[in-house]
C-alpha cells in the first residue's frame, strides 16, 4: 500500500512516502513557512520525487495531538481533504506514540513528553511489550514538578525535556536526535495499525489538544 504520512505537531513539519512500511521519500517543510503554506507543496514535491500520483496513494496518516493548535489543525484538515479528494483511508497518530516508538526497546519504563507551556507538559507512559512500546498511561497534561516524580528512574524522550534535562540522570534521557516526531514513523505505525484492521472516519477524525486554546479559556472566562 501506498502511504502519505504528514507530521504537523511542532514548529516545523514534514511530509514522507512509503511503500507499506517502508519508506521512500522523507521531505522537512519549508521552515521560513506556516505550515498552512508549506504542506500543500510539500506534499506534491514529495509525490513528484516518487513518481506518484495523489489517486495512487491507498493511506492517508497525520499525527492528531497532543501538539501546535494551529499545526494538527492544518495536518488534520489537509490529511481529511486529501482522502476525500482521492477516496483513500485516513488514520490518525498519537504524537507521543510516535516520539516513543522512535527510541530503542529497553526493559524500562519510557516516557515521551512535549511541552505544554505554563511550567507543564503534555505525558504519556509506555512499557517494551513484544519489542515495541506499549502506551499504558494515554497522554495528559502534568505539572513539571509531578512529572519529575512520576518519572523517576525511567528513560526520557522528547522535546519537553529541553527545560528539565538538567533534572535527569544522563543514562535516562534517550538522545535529543530521537525527540522530534518523524514522518516515517507515523506512517509506519499507520501501517501496523491498518493491518490489525482499524479505520478512522473521515467526517469525525479531528485533533486531540488536550487543553481549550487560549482563545477559548478567554471567552470561558468572560461567560
Amino acid at each position: 500500500m501506498k502511504i502519505l504520512a504528514l507530521e504537523t505537531s511542532g514548529m516545523s513539519g514534514e511530509v514522507a512516502l512509503l511503500e507499506d512500511d517502508r519508506v521512500l521519500v522523507s521531505e522537512m517543510l519549508n521552515e521560513q513557512q506556516r505550515t498552512a503554506q508549506s504542506l500543500a507543496p510539500g506534499i506534491a514535491s514529495a509525490l513528484a520525487k516518487a513518481d506518484w500520483r495523489p489517486q495512487d496513494i491507498g493511506l492517508v496518516a497525520v499525527t492528531i495531538g497532543p501538539g501546535s493548535f494551529t499545526g494538527l489543525r492544518v495536518g488534520v484538515t489537509t490529511a481529511k481533504t486529501f482522502g476525500y479528494a482521492v477516496g483513500c483511508e485516513v488514520l490518525g497518530v498519537d504524537t507521543l506514540e510516535v516520539i516513543a516508538q522512535q527510541t530503542p526497546v529497553q526493559a524500562q519504563t519510557l516516557w515521551a513528553v512535549l511541552d505544554a507551556q505554563r511550567a507543564q507538559v503534555f505525558a504519556a507512559r509506555f512499557e517494551p511489550a513484544a519489542g515495541m512500546w506499549r502506551m499504558t498511561a494515554p497522554a495528559e497534561i502534568i505539572d513539571n514538578d509531578n512529572f519529575l516524580a512520576h518519572s523517576a528512574g525511567a528513560r526520557v524522550t522528547g522535546s519537553g525535556l529541553k527545560r528539565l534535562v538538567s533534572q535527569f540522570a544522563p543514562a535516562c534521557v534517550v538522545s535529543p536526535e530521537l525527540w522530534s516526531p518523524r514522518a516515517a514513523t507515523v506512517g509506519q505505525i499507520a501501517w501496523r495499525a491498518y493491518q490489525t484492521g482499524r479505520r478512522d472516519d473521515l467526517w469525525t477524525l479531528s485533533p486531540r489538544y488536550l487543553r481549550a486554546s487560549a482563545a477559548e479559556e478567554k471567552a470561558a472566562q468572560s461567560e
